[in-house]
């Protein structure tokens, strides 16, 4: 059966592509924090063991919803590392840095994904299309307060 919601096929391929940008960055930014998650050391341990956590969790469930929003318009949502690594704009690491620069690689991680989003609201925005717009700042809004929070654990204290 044809897609009949609204939108033209062009308008949800469009907005199909950009989705499925935001989808390898968070995949990537997901596999990145689950990493981190594993081989984190130091005096931190126990706080950034369990934020990682709570926040590749976050990011399993929005993966999720990103590929199925994608399928709701009528579009294949890529779903292999090959193609993630050719869409996304994120560097994949080893997990042997320090917690400092787990940190500091998560803040552009997270930052990196709310541009992300951020460029795909015009294409969703002009055709109406509400439900993705609503996916979109969904995602900005919790990216950046990740990054804000990471963001918080590198700075020094005021003297």
């Amino acid at each position: 059966m044809q897609v009949n919601i609204g939108l033209t096929l062009e308008q949800r391929q469009d907005i199909a592509a950009h989705l499925s940008r935001l989808l390898a960055d968070s995949y990537t930014l997901y596999l990145k924090t689950h990493n981190y998650h594993w081989n984190v050391t130091g005096p931190q341990f126990n706080t950034l063991h369990a934020m990682f956590e709570e926040q590749y969790t976050e990011l399993a469930a929005a993966i999720d919803e990103i590929a199925e929003r994608i399928r709701a318009l009528g579009i294949r949502a890529p779903g292999s590392y090959s193609e993630f690594t050719k869409l996304t704009s994120l560097q994949e690491s080893n997990g042997g840095e320090t917690a400092e620069e787990m940190i500091r690689q998560l803040v552009v991680g997270q930052e990196t994904v709310a541009r992300t989003a951020r460029e795909a609201f015009p294409a969703a925005d002009s055709a109406n299309d509400e439900p993705t717009a609503d996916l979109l700042t969904q995602r900005m809004q919790i990216h950046e307060k990740n990054a804000w929070m990471l963001r918080s654990m590198l700075q020094r204290e005021a003297a």
